[in-house]
């Protein structure tokens, strides 16, 4: 990575500080020459190309290009061969026609052969996720350069945990688990990127966190984007060849809770409840206090909400409370039903 020409992000970010406010300083400068090198590690022995799963999206099945398009918009000009696409030097970048958020994406790539330069300057690509985090493509293959710079880097940031290349020539893979950055209605930065990879079969980044959006000499700050953008393959003027590319969009996160029905209840109406219940195998004791209902099974208190006249949830939790009365209306016993069992704890007090 070097010459960007993907998404722009505003001028400002140029002229913003190297680190967001409150950020600790990282110990090693961008692109630092010092920094260790990834120990070499060998691949995995197979290469045979992974089957996309079924409910996978396919942007590459070796036959077409027309899931992506070029960063301007019109149709991709980079070069399609039998059973693989790759970079016609000066055509640009080619982006995906759909957008993604939390992924899961596969692809196997190729460096020209034979090698041509030295450092940044050979077999150079990338992949950048919602258009903006790269992950490097490079020529790694006995090739001296910055650690994070190198094959399966996250550019610029975190160098990978192992150098895992091939030699030029011989397909690799990628395989990356990616959750996007979240931000707060204003725009405000909620939790960062993560993303782990999989090089040639081997974990080279381990839930990492991106500090921000890739940029070359620098450090730039978040600015809030969708939840969903394209992915964006690099050209760098080199012929790296790709093939076999599918997404599995990921869940992000739980369906929010249906609403749980509460009423209000007096505190005349629970201090009846008060007092302590158990068994041989297990106790309980209910308190009223300010109002609320709280329940201590020796874990510590929890509030219990009402939501009928004997009928209470714990608060946070998939559990019903309810209090048994006798004929006197007396209550005798608290029932705790959960997981699709009830457990009975008599009356002690």
């Amino acid at each position: 990575m070097r010459r960007l020409t993907l998404l722009p992000l505003p001028l400002l970010l140029l002229l913003a500080p190297p680190l967001l406010s409150g950020q600790e300083a990282p110990r090693w400068r961008v692109h630092d020459m010092a920094r260790p090198r990834p120990a070499i590690a060998p691949p995995a022995a197979s290469a045979v190309p992974a089957t996309p799963p079924p409910n996978a999206v396919v942007l590459f099945d070796g036959t077409s290009l027309s899931h992506w398009v070029g960063a301007d918009g019109k149709p991709p000009r980079w070069i399609l061969r039998k059973g693989y696409f790759e970079v016609r030097p000066g055509a640009g970048t080619l982006m995906t026609v759909d957008s993604f958020g939390d992924m899961q994406l596969h692809l196997e790539w190729a460096a020209p052969l034979p090698a041509k330069g030295a450092g940044q300057d050979r077999g150079n690509s990338g992949v950048f996720l919602m258009g903006r985090y790269e992950l490097q493509v490079l020529d790694s293959y006995r090739n001296n350069t910055y650690a994070d710079g190198q094959a399966g880097a996250l550019y610029g940031q975190h160098p990978p945990l192992f150098n895992v290349s091939r030699a030029p020539g011989q397909w690799q893979s990628y395989d990356v688990f990616f959750r996007r950055p979240r931000f707060d209605a204003g725009g405000g930065l909620l939790s960062p990127a993560r993303v782990t990879v999989l090089h040639n079969g081997v974990p080279i980044q381990n839930n990492v966190e991106l500090v921000g959006p890739t940029s070359w000499l620098a450090r730039l700050p978040y600015v809030a984007h969708p939840d969903r953008l394209p992915i964006g393959l690099q050209d760098h003027s080199f012929s790296v060849r790709f093939r076999n590319i599918w997404v599995r969009p990921l869940p992000e996160g739980d369906a929010p809770p249906p609403p749980i029905a509460t009423r209000a209840v007096p505190d005349s109406g629970l201090q009846g409840f008060v007092g302590s219940y158990g068994v041989s195998w297990g106790k309980a004791k209910v308190t009223l206090v300010d109002g609320h209902l709280w329940i201590d099974m020796g874990e510590g208190p929890m509030v219990l909400n009402p939501n009928a006249e004997s009928k209470f949830s714990i608060e946070g939790v998939d559990a019903d409370v309810g209090f048994v009365r006798d004929s006197a209306g007396a209550v005798t016993a608290l029932t705790v039903d959960v997981g699709g069992e009830t457990y009975r704890y008599p009356r002690q007090r």
